[in-house]
């Protein structure tokens, strides 16, 4: 359940940070958005770390190099979300941003991608995902 909780806070939150950077992009730039908001999420990271402790310094070397590179997509990311936003509404980017994640996390669960454990998906999975890229393809027109 509390996997569950965290799932739809992390939506909401990526559902308001895209509008508040769409927002933000208009007065001061796209790359200067992504920037700030890039900034601020370290800000909070590194409060929370601080305020939390639950690891060793010493873990950070352990992480394979390739990984390290996981926070520079959010650049990407932020300025990807933003500019769909403003091009084509909250509610498609949201609902294609989905799918793309479902898409490629598809990939990575079927594939064993990165060390995870490989998953074998079934008929009602494919079918679920079909029915959202219906969904929003219905939603668009």
């Amino acid at each position: 359940m509390k996997g569950i909780i965290f799932a739809f806070l992390g939506g909401a939150c990526i559902t308001l940070q895209g509008v508040a950077n769409a927002r933000i992009s208009q007065d001061i730039g796209t790359w200067q958005a992504a920037t700030l908001t890039q900034l601020t999420g370290f800000l909070m990271s590194l409060f929370i770390l601080l305020w939390v402790r639950d690891g060793k310094r010493e873990q950070f070397t352990k992480v394979k190099p390739m990984y390290l590179f996981g926070g520079a997509f959010g650049a990407i990311i932020i300025f990807s979300e933003v500019t769909a936003i403003q091009q084509v509404g909250v509610t498609f980017t949201i609902s294609a941003l989905l799918i793309a994640q479902l898409g490629l996390t598809f990939l990575i669960d079927i594939r064993g991608w990165f060390g995870v454990v490989k998953q074998h998906m079934k008929f009602p999975q494919f079918v679920g995902i079909g029915m959202m890229i219906a969904g929003v393809i219905i939603m668009k027109f």
